[in-house]
């Protein structure tokens, strides 16, 4: 098919070079026979007679020509241009031999025969055309003038053969091109027709805008989706009327061309006939050149059922992570109301010795400060979410964090504390309250696994120093590493160590890591546990440098 379309497209092209040979051939014959009738007074009858018949032949060939190739549109192939170039070197042969053969001012017609000969037939046929002006040219002179072939003659006849080649060649480098921009044309057709067929059938949405607001094109799905006519709108701005139908999602294609970036992420209700659809919108960026405008490329679809069944999957993961807390919460609460049962119905069954019965009432009490400790940590574990973002400066949080729970009444007497990291402020945007209680709650899960006389090693690091784990949106992060020298975690239990209510520490609830993965998560950071030098467990934080523009995102992420 692009072999077809880029012969067409010579065909077209010689066809366009014979108009001009025609309309330059008769030129010549009649100006050759006027001047033969008028201007050579004292021409032989001979010369008349023959600038008459080259004249008629001239008309006659033209003729029957131009019918056939841009009459009825015959295609003019190699045989027809050969009968074309040999006739018109006949023609100018025999104007040079009527106006005086070699010393004749019309000999660099030939010339412009020789490059119409080499534009209109293959390489080997535009030489071979110039070879034979050349030979004419020569016979003319020395047989028919009977002249002696002069140092001019032999410059002319050189001349001839030097355009030959060199005509030649560059109309082969020519056709050759022209062949070849058919090719890519008929590509570049092909593609915009598999184009248009692919947007015109796709469900998504595609609309293109120039720097005006003006439509340039959309597809029938977001003809469906927006309630707009292409053909309607085509060529006029449209922003207004698309943001009527779908509110913001002309303000994104503004937003977009006004930056001159994408953009990824952004969703709209679109109403139309009463009815609601969610389009989530992504945009991209075209770029003018030159004096081209810009223009903008929205690409919407409807995700209305993708929505609600996100909401649901989002609900049914609530409902499990509840229920399965729930009977986390019922097992650890189980545990300490049946020793209080038990010491209450021995309490009630008799008397009992002095020592027995102070036992019993300080086991009820034990457990029911044990039932009141745990409640009140799965009241604050459960009411964990983040608050107002502002810049923190983490290294001063850390310290502050650090005097509590040294002063911490269940920190073990004799754990030595050693704080290190980056100079100066570390800062950060986050919640400042959530923020401190993460690392508190760390700090002091730390103390109590090194036990009394252990160490806990405190780092704040920031840039290089801080190497962030595989995961995306933590480039350059700043981090706390916190190690103790207590018997670390064990490799079966780390898949386990932030879930709620699963601790290796006796008396421990189980919710102080849970608290610190859940503020972490929320300020979009991450918590690695690994192997401390110490001996025991080293937590790494991990917080993004997040720059202020970020705040409303992470906001909205998290639910506020």
């Amino acid at each position: 098919m692009g072999s077809g379309d880029a012969q067409l497209r010579f065909t077209v092209a010689r066809r366009d070079l014979l108009r001009w040979l025609y309309l330059g051939r008769m030129a010549l014959v009649t100006g050759i026979l006027l001047g033969a009738i008028l201007a050579w007074t004292g021409a032989e009858p001979l010369q008349t007679l023959l600038a008459t018949v080259v004249f008629l032949a001239s008309t006659l060939l033209t003729g029957t020509s131009f019918v056939l190739t841009h009459v009825r549109g015959h295609e003019p192939g190699d045989n027809f241009v050969w009968v074309q170039v040999l006739f018109d070197i006949a023609v100018v042969t025999a104007v040079v031999h009527v106006t005086g053969g070699g010393s004749s001012p019309f000999a660099f017609l030939y010339i412009l025969v020789i490059s119409a000969g080499a534009l209109l037939l293959p390489l080997p046929g535009g030489v071979l055309a110039g070879i034979l002006a050349a030979l004419l040219f020569m016979a003319d002179v020395v047989l028919l003038n009977l002249e002696e072939i002069s140092p001019r003659v032999l410059l002319q006849v050189g001349l001839f053969t030097l355009v030959a080649v060199v005509t030649g060649w560059l109309g082969d480098r020519v056709r050759r091109a022209g062949l070849a921009i058919g090719r890519v044309e008929s590509a570049l057709r092909r593609l915009q027709v598999d184009t248009d067929e692919i947007l015109a059938k796709i469900n998504s949405g595609v609309l293109t805008v120039d720097g005006e607001g003006r439509l340039l094109y959309l597809n029938p799905a977001g003809e469906a989706l927006l309630g707009l006519k292409a053909q309607e709108w085509r060529g006029v701005p449209v922003l207004d009327a698309v943001n009527q139908v779908a509110p913001g999602l002309g303000g994104v294609l503004v937003r977009s061309l006004r930056r001159g970036k994408p953009v990824s992420r952004f969703k709209t209700v679109a109403r139309r006939n009463g009815a609601e659809a969610t389009l989530g919108v992504s945009t991209a960026f075209l770029g003018g050149e030159g004096t081209d405008s810009p223009r903008v490329t929205a690409i919407f679809q409807d995700i209305t059922d993708q929505e609600r069944l996100e909401a649901l999957n989002r609900r049914n993961e609530r409902l499990e992570a509840v229920a399965e807390l729930g009977a986390s919460l019922a097992h650890e609460i189980k545990n300490p109301l049946s020793s209080i049962r038990s010491a209450v119905e021995q309490l009630t069954r008799g008397p009992l010795c002095e020592e027995d019965r102070r036992t019993l009432e300080r086991l009820v009490l034990g457990e029911s400060d044990r039932l009141s400790r745990l409640l009140s940590e799965f009241l604050e574990f459960s009411a964990v979410q983040m608050g107002k973002l502002e810049e923190v400066d983490l290294s001063a949080l850390t310290r502050d964090c650090l005097a509590l729970v040294k002063r911490h009444s269940d920190c073990p007497p004799g754990v030595s504390f050693h704080a290190e990291g980056a100079p100066g402020p570390v800062p950060v945007l986050g919640d400042p309250d959530l923020l401190h209680r993460a690392i508190f709650n760390l700090l002091l899960n730390a103390a109590q696994f090194a036990g009394p006389e252990g160490k806990v090693r405190v780092e704040v690091l920031r840039g290089a120093d801080c190497p962030p784990p595989p995961r995306d949106g933590l480039n350059e992060p700043v981090c706390v590493k916190v190690a103790d020298s207590g018997p670390g975690v064990d490799p079966e239990d780390l898949p386990r160590i932030f879930d709620p209510f699963f601790s290796r520490r006796k008396g421990g609830s189980g919710l102080g890591l849970a608290l610190v993965h859940r503020a972490v998560t929320m300020h979009r950071g991450a918590v690695v546990v690994g192997r401390a030098p110490e001996g025991g467990a080293e937590f790494t934080v991990f917080l993004p440098k997040t720059p202020q523009e970020e705040a409303a995102r992470i906001w909205s992420l998290n639910g506020r």
